[in-house]
């Protein structure tokens, strides 16, 4: 069955928490559990529905199974069990190669190390999950790549190679990257983790500015409570549970 062929997940808002009917990501009853001999229980019967548009904080102690979660809202990892839906689409039914082309074209990645390629220039990075995506570089691509380096700017630093630029300037290159395939989700790892007071301010700000002009929805991992206040939902994981999810104002 090919991916165009796979049958979309009802949407019941009766019976989806938090609604579901116009979720871009929907969880409902997902565990993750490792090993055979012994086996570690991480998350217990997630439920969670992300709408287009949000701006949403994830934070919990250490252990609390923050990174697990985000690894299987990324598509990275699959569940043990419970159900997961991305853009109404079953992820459950999908192979590797159609997960890979759902979250490559779908979701942008942050992290707290940014992961970018250091003898490459900004502007390649920017561009490179285009290049894998279309199998050849063209104009069009190393347009799109400048014109979200001069939003988040950057513009004189497009030919700079990022071993060359500061870490507010790596991880605006880094916040670019994740944005260039247009995704409707972004998941941030601890974004502004390793960045001085100034700078962090300035990647979440620049967070918040894609989120709003764009309606790309953000889920941001954070330990900074005052961050998580900025946002506009706060999701708080404990022993693997959702504890509380609460929306600002």
């Amino acid at each position: 069955m090919t991916h165009s062929e796979r049958v979309l997940l009802d949407a019941d808002p009766a019976s989806t928490p938090n609604g579901g009917a116009d979720a871009l990501l929907r969880l409902e009853g997902v565990t993750k559990n490792y090993g055979t001999d012994v086996v570690t229980h991480v998350l217990h019967g997630i439920d969670l529905v992300v709408r287009p548009g949000e701006f949403l904080a994830l934070t919990g102690p250490s252990g609390s199974g923050k990174s697990t979660l985000l690894n299987i809202v990324g598509l990275l990892d699959r569940p043990t069990s419970g159900r997961l839906a991305f853009q109404g689409w079953d992820v459950a039914a999908m192979n590797d190669t159609e997960l890979t082309a759902l979250r490559g074209r779908g979701i942008g990645f942050v992290f707290q190390l940014h992961h970018l390629l250091p003898a490459f220039t900004a502007q390649e990075n920017v561009f490179l999950p285009l290049l894998a995506d279309r199998g050849r570089r063209d104009d069009e691509m190393m347009e799109r790549a400048s014109a979200l380096l001069a939003e988040v700017g950057l513009s004189g630093r497009a030919g700079y190679t990022t071993n060359s630029l500061s870490g507010g300037e790596r991880q605006r290159v880094a916040l670019a990257r994740a944005l260039v395939m247009r995704p409707p989700l972004v998941l941030a790892d601890e974004p502004t983790g390793n960045l001085d007071s100034e700078s962090g301010a300035q990647v979440f700000q620049l967070l918040r500015t894609f989120n709003q002009r764009f309606g790309t929805a953000f889920v941001i991992v954070t330990h900074d409570d005052r961050l998580a206040a900025q946002c506009d939902r706060v999701v708080h994981l404990l022993d693997g549970r959702i504890e509380s999810d609460t929306s600002a104002g």
